[in-house]
């Protein structure tokens, strides 16, 4: 960026509250923000990091409707669990809000009415589709068909899951209510529209002219929309639940939750600062950041920043917009609907303790420029051969050794040697690296710079070999365990972002605190937290109004105490830890994942797998079974009548040796005692058939098959599914009695 702000405000695309979040979630918006954040805090920036539910929208009334319970008993829950993972994945918010609260209502009815009172919108009367049967407007959602574009069953009014292509309920083949199964009809109805048109030259100056470095995907969204030429985007909808439209004439119509979830961002942060918000959305030294998901892309490019405009006074608008592409599941697209996901709040209880892996994973493999692809396998592999055998074997045999050799304090540094000085110098390089691909957001190389720390550190002490130096030269072994140790502390500040637990940890083993800046979900008041040293690592945070001292903050750090106070400016200083300073004793980064683990969770998508694959099967031999042929020619009753169709008797029923279709059926017609071969084998055995009673094609001229003359034909029903049902009378007859 080359304007310098004084601030940042980081908001994350708000989730729908309609069900828990998952690895697509966490790996396309909220690992990378909270990467963001924690980097901007240990620089010293002031930063406000900003989220919430989303709790309108039909998502949630579908969810209500299954469940039998109202909308709200379902954003009350999903609000908890999301809130729940989010922090039990160290996604820590200085706030996260709900869109149903009063301050959110309120903010969003004024927001709407100053455009209204402003002439900003137009009002256009449309066909919707409508349900005739539960008698309301459908929302695109609550529209299932068949996809056009890929054939898939079950693809919503607005996309389709299984191919990720957008929709309008227009394009979609067969169009089913989602509510009553009826085929639904086109009725007429008014709404008010934000019409995009007339920012259509501002958007692309804006976007276009002076955004060239956002993401190329971001970028060629937006171009190609403002290219295609923008459309007016209704603003309102036919609904129950939402905020409901604040004009006259508008019952039964709330705000479309497109238009009224991304003013969650401004009432958030006014619930959190109420006397000092407009710092953070109305001065153009902040800073503002959206991390979203790329189907959000048009919604923060180009709806949300024509809304501000429209509204003026002063708001900013976004200076990037970091969005990913979409992570996939064992090689199959993440959806919520077949529940292929892995769950945040199911993996926090899976794998309790195991926190920073999935961020360190997720982070390894983030769809920044295409989609990825999350596996167990890969998952327990990074863990085992990265986390534990590089991260955390350099610094347990760099603790644990200081304390054999040394008690516990960190020894003096003593002459260094070129190999302690090259290991030294890759630091502030790596440092450097990382710096620059986390304020360009690619955390995924920012990753690579802080695992290539561990690999300098572990490289290092392998090399050099302390525990075989230490019985002719302890003094040398002494220099090893500093530099070792100094570039433990590196890795405390340089692995904060991504596994912060780990790094807490490691601050405790080393005896530091970590000074983190402004804790804004403290309130507005000054607050300092307290620090208590030989209680391990501790994150300084206080609360101060916008524009604060850093240095002086860290000047009256807490936690001096403990003699160290880390911050970004300490990675790859030489003497990060001083001579004498005392260590805690040594405890496992990260434990090793099994097997058992691994193969209980892919066991568990297997399960998920195949059940859909039988639901699917079933449900396609249904419809297959219902399928009607087409009539045939039509016959002349003379044609008809030349035909002697006839009951009988199954008397002996045997295999006919060499096929597997063929059964040698003898019956008793009445008139006589003939043999008939009939291609039936498939479905039903030769014991079935014994004395069972059949209708045939008497007159049918003799044909040999296999060898065997036979005399007539069974007359069976087939489905469209292809199984083949014997038609019988509905009582016993006399063998021989004519149908006709």
């Amino acid at each position: 960026m080359d304007k310098k702000f004084k601030r940042t405000l980081v908001t994350c695309a708000l989730p729908y509250a309609n069900g828990p979040v998952h690895i697509g979630h966490l790996a396309g918006v909220y690992v990378p923000a909270d990467i963001y954040v924690r980097y901007l805090r240990m620089k010293g920036e002031d930063v406000l990091y900003v989220c919430g539910s989303d709790e309108h929208g039909v998502p949630i009334t579908i969810k209500a409707r299954e469940q039998g319970c109202t909308p709200q008993d379902i954003v009350d829950r999903y609000h908890k669990v999301i809130r729940d993972s989010f922090a039990g994945l160290g996604i820590n918010f200085d706030i996260y809000g709900r869109t149903s609260s009063e301050v959110h209502a309120g903010n969003a009815s004024a927001f709407f009415r100053k455009l209204y009172d402003d002439g900003k919108f137009i009002t256009k009367e449309s066909e919707q589709y409508y349900d005739p049967e539960a008698k309301t407007f459908l929302a695109d959602r609550y529209i299932v068909g068949t996809c056009p574009k890929c054939g898939a069953e079950g693809a919503y009014g607005d996309q389709c899951e299984k191919c990720g292509s957008t929709l309008s309920p227009e394009e979609l083949l067969n169009p089913k209510s989602k509510l009553s199964g009826a085929e639904p009809v086109k009725k007429k109805t008014s709404h008010w529209y934000l019409p995009l048109d007339r920012y259509e030259g501002w958007l692309s100056d804006w976007i276009l002219g002076s955004h060239k470095e956002w993401r190329s995907n971001v970028y060629g969204q937006c171009k190609s929309w403002i290219d295609g030429g923008l459309q007016p985007r209704a603003v309102s909808r036919d609904l129950e639940w939402g905020v409901p439209v604040p004009v006259e004439g508008a019952e039964g119509k709330v705000l479309y939750v497109w238009f009224d979830a991304p003013i969650g961002y401004i009432s958030n942060t006014q619930e959190l600062l109420p006397q000092s918000w407009e710092q953070w959305w109305k001065n153009d030294e902040t800073r503002l950041v959206h991390f979203i998901g790329k189907d959000n892309i048009v919604f923060h490019c180009i709806v949300f920043p024509s809304m501000l405009k429209a509204y003026g006074d002063g708001y900013i608008l976004p200076d990037n917009v970091p969005a990913n592409e979409f992570l996939n599941l064992e090689g199959d697209k993440i959806s919520t609907s077949r529940n292929w996901a892995v769950w945040a709040h199911e993996y926090l209880q899976d794998f309790p303790g195991k926190e920073d892996v999935m961020r360190y994973v997720l982070t390894a493999n983030a769809p920044e420029t295409k989609d990825n692809d999350f596996s167990w396998k890969d998952f327990q592999a990074r863990n085992n051969s990265e986390l534990v055998a590089i991260f955390g074997n350099f610094v347990n045999r760099a603790v644990v050794l200081t304390h054999k050799y040394f008690g516990g304090k960190v020894p003096a540094a003593g002459e260094l040697l070129d190999m302690d000085k090259a290991a030294l110098d890759e630091i502030p390089q790596l440092r450097a690296s990382m710096e620059r691909n986390i304020e360009g957001f690619h955390f995924r190389e920012a990753l690579k710079d802080a695992m290539s720390i561990a690999r300098v550190g572990n490289k290092y002490i392998s090399d050099t070999e302390p525990w075989k130096v230490a019985k002719t030269d302890l003094g040398r072994c002494g220099t090893i365990l500093n530099v070792s140790l100094q570039i433990c502390a590196d890795l405390a500040i340089a692995f904060e972002p991504f596994t912060p637990f780990a790094a807490e940890r490691l601050r405790k083993m080393l005896g530091v605190c970590l000074c983190a800046g402004v804790d804004h979900r403290k309130g507005e008041q000054e607050t300092v937290n307290t620090f208590k040293p030989g209680e391990g690592a501790a994150i300084h945070t206080v609360s101060l109004p916008s524009g604060f001292d850093f240095a002086a903050l860290k000047a009256s750090c807490p936690g001096a105490d403990c003699n160290v106070c880390l911050d970004w400016d300490m990675l790859g200083k030489d003497c990060i830890l001083p001579e004498g300073h005392v260590i805690g004793e040594a405890e496992l980064l990260f434990a090793k994942i099994e097997d058992e683990a691994i193969d209980a969770q892919i066991a568990r998508l297997e399960n998920i797998r195949r059940e859909r694959e039988a639901a699917l099967a079933a449900k396609a031999a249904e419809e297959a079974a219902a399928r009607i042929e087409p009539q045939k020619a039509e016959v002349s009753f003379e044609d008809f009548d030349r035909m002697d169709i006839r009951t009988a008797t199954v008397l002996e029923a045997e295999r006919v040796p060499k096929t597997d279709k063929l059964l040698k059926l003898t019956i008793d017609t009445g008139l006589d005692r003939r043999v008939i071969v009939s291609g039936i084998a498939e479905y039903y055995s030769p014991e079935d058939m014994i004395g069972k009673q059949i209708v045939i094609l008497a007159n049918l001229a003799p044909r040999k098959i296999r060898g065997i003359e036979s005399k007539g034909m069974i007359l069976m029903a087939r489905q469209g599914d292809g199984k083949m049902r014997f038609i019988t009378p509905q009582e016993a007859l006399v063998n021989g009695a004519q149908i006709g």
